[in-house]
């Protein structure tokens, strides 16, 4: 099992099946000596509060987080452009980067979300699918800082995926960490997210940087790469 559909599997909503493969993937992670000790100690301990918790606790708590909360959410492009009409085309981007690489998305699922996203690197080459999540790493960092701000167990999978991506997770800016949850939300729906602690939408409401993550992902999908 790839580390990129184990990490997918990780992410999408709880089901019963998901106790049933919760070994296979320790397993696979445990065995990796390619990963960090520290990042595969981290996910253990994740896959030990998935395994012990109530499946519907787990559903709740899933919902409650990506599926309330926009600043949280796994839709990779609602960080970056929102409702705003670039998102369509960015949508119609990733798709025929999906369709150049075999994969057909006639899911319900929109194209950008993580996991799907997550589904597709697994089908690639490694050093492929490492450049092209390098490509959304802003948009990681983001919701890697704001799940550890909550504590949650799916902070150490986004971790994951940042070293994977080759950029490391760093801590908040000291004046973002001071920053209640109901700010940071508050502040979520008066403005578009921008990437990286110098962006926050708590103190700036530029969009540049998000729009470059955007181009950037599409200039590395170009045919011949």
């Amino acid at each position: 099992m790839s580390i990129y559909r184990v990490l997918a599997r990780l992410l999408v909503y709880p089901d019963a099946e998901l106790h049933t493969v919760l070994p296979v993937m320790r397993d696979m992670l445990r065995a990796d000596s390619t990963l960090p000790v520290t990042l595969r100690r981290a996910l253990d301990k994740t896959i030990d509060e998935f395994a012990t918790a109530d499946l519907i606790d787990l559903k709740e708590r899933y919902s409650g987080m990506f599926d309330r909360i926009r600043s949280l959410s796994l839709h990779m492009f609602e960080h970056v452009h929102s409702d705003s009409r670039e998102r369509g085309p960015a949508m119609l981007d990733l798709v025929e980067l999906y369709r150049r690489h075999g994969l057909d998305v006639t899911a319900g699922e929109l194209p950008d979300y993580l996991p799907l996203f997550l589904e597709f690197l697994s089908t690639i080459d490694r050093k492929q699918a490492d450049r092209y999540l390098d490509d959304a790493s802003d948009i990681l960092g983001a919701l890697h800082d704001r799940l550890s701000k909550r504590e949650s167990p799916y902070a150490p999978i986004v971790a994951m995926l940042l070293h994977l991506a080759g950029a490391p997770a760093t801590p908040l800016a000291e004046e973002q960490e001071e920053l209640t949850f109901a700010a940071l939300d508050r502040a979520w729906e008066e403005a578009a997210v921008a990437f990286g602690p110098e962006n926050n939408p708590t103190t700036s409401a530029g969009c540049d940087r998000a729009a470059t993550v955007v181009a950037r992902m599409n200039a590395s999908a170009m045919p011949g790469e």
